[in-house]
């Protein structure tokens, strides 16, 4: 693996990061901006980075882009804390591609357990289902599996009307507003019907492996991104807030926190961009287990980091005004998302073996 970035990968972290510049939310206010928040919306719509996993017509069995570039995408819009829905309509889309179907007409997302520790699934017999739809502001649907005597095929339950989120946290008829940024919706006793445009083929437990091992490769990516802006955001405070006729960041105890939050940081963008060319480069089993990793690494750091963010900014840091919160929020989420920390490293275990003998760890 060439951990490098190319030329190309370089300028589209660029471009993601100069629209998050131009268009994020700089305080918590400014999520309650119809006008930004739509502003942002056109720009990532025009930008065309939530088709990045669409069937390359050269190679109908490759997407666009890989998934590294893909989280490099997904990593700068964390970073910015980017209220526009991108992780659920990018995993909706890799799994139609996977199974052969055609592009969404609409913005859609994925459909997981009530729990978010991984895609909600129909048995066979059953006719209802209940979960919750991940980054739904916008989403008229979200897919989900309906497992079969060949494998897995593509189902969709609507999303009642736009999610649309609110700076006081909840959103009318969804789930709590655990992420501020990215609303979810509850979604009860649901008939699914098939999604527009037919599926060529069922999909297999190796697909549904790969794609569980791509989302958890971008949830990775966005974890490590909003670490990194909760990081920017405590540095810029440590720099202006003075105390005792300095400022506080001259300080070596809030250096030393900084610093530990620095090298979490980049353990974690290490194993994420790991687990990212692994998505597409190693066998499906391998690729997951490279994810699993991850995701447990990325998780633990991403408290902590987001929590010293807190910290750093003191009283201040505990008020609803200040953006740390909002960062935590949305790293508590993305953790939740498809397995935390102890079902990643439970994923882990089982693929290397470990344990289950009579003595212990064999």
């Amino acid at each position: 693996m060439d951990v490098r970035l190319s030329d190309e990968q370089r300028a589209l972290r660029e471009s993601a990061a100069r629209l998050v510049g131009d268009r994020a939310p700089r305080s918590v206010a400014a999520l309650a901006d119809a006008a930004r928040a739509a502003g942002l919306e056109a720009a990532l719509t025009a930008s065309g980075w939530r088709e990045l996993r669409l069937p390359d017509p050269d190679a109908p069995d490759r997407p666009l882009a890989s998934a590294v570039e893909t989280a490099i995408v997904a990593e700068e819009l964390g970073r910015g804390l980017a209220d526009v829905p991108f992780l659920g309509p990018t995993l909706a889309a890799e799994l139609r591609r996977r199974a052969g179907a055609e592009a969404a007409a609409s913005i859609e997302t994925v459909l997981l357990r009530p729990d978010l520790s991984g895609p909600a699934v129909i048995e066979d017999g059953r006719t209802r289902c209940s979960g919750t739809a991940i980054d739904a502001r916008g989403a008229t649907a979200a897919l989900l599996l309906v497992r079969t005597d060949h494998g897995h095929d593509l189902a969709c339950v609507p999303v009642a009307g736009t999610v649309a989120g609110t700076v006081a946290g909840t959103v009318a008829g969804t789930a709590p507003g655990r992420d501020l940024t990215r609303p979810a919706a509850a979604v009860a006793d649901a008939v699914p019907g098939r999604p527009p445009g037919p599926a060529r083929r069922p999909l297999t437990a190796g697909d549904v492996e790969a794609w569980s091992a791509f989302a958890l490769a971008l949830t990775c990516a966005d974890l490590v991104g909003t670490m990194r802006g909760a990081v920017d955001l405590a540095r810029a405070y440590a720099g202006v807030r003075h105390q005792y006729g300095v400022a506080i960041g001259t300080f070596q105890s809030v250096q030393h926190m900084l610093a530990d939050a620095f090298v979490s940081i980049e353990g974690s963008s290490s194993v994420a961009r790991h687990a990212a060319w692994a998505a597409d480069t190693l066998p499906p089993g391998e690729a997951l287990a490279a994810a699993a990793v991850a995701k447990a690494y990325c998780g633990r750091a991403a408290r902590e980091v987001c929590e010293t963010a807190v910290q750093v900014h003191g009283g201040i840091g505990m008020t609803w005004d200040c953006l740390a919160h909002v960062h935590l929020r949305r790293a508590l989420l993305s953790t939740q998302v498809l397995g935390d920390v102890g079902a990643s490293l439970a994923r882990v275990v089982a693929h290397r073996e470990i344990g289950g003998g009579p003595d212990g760890l064999r």
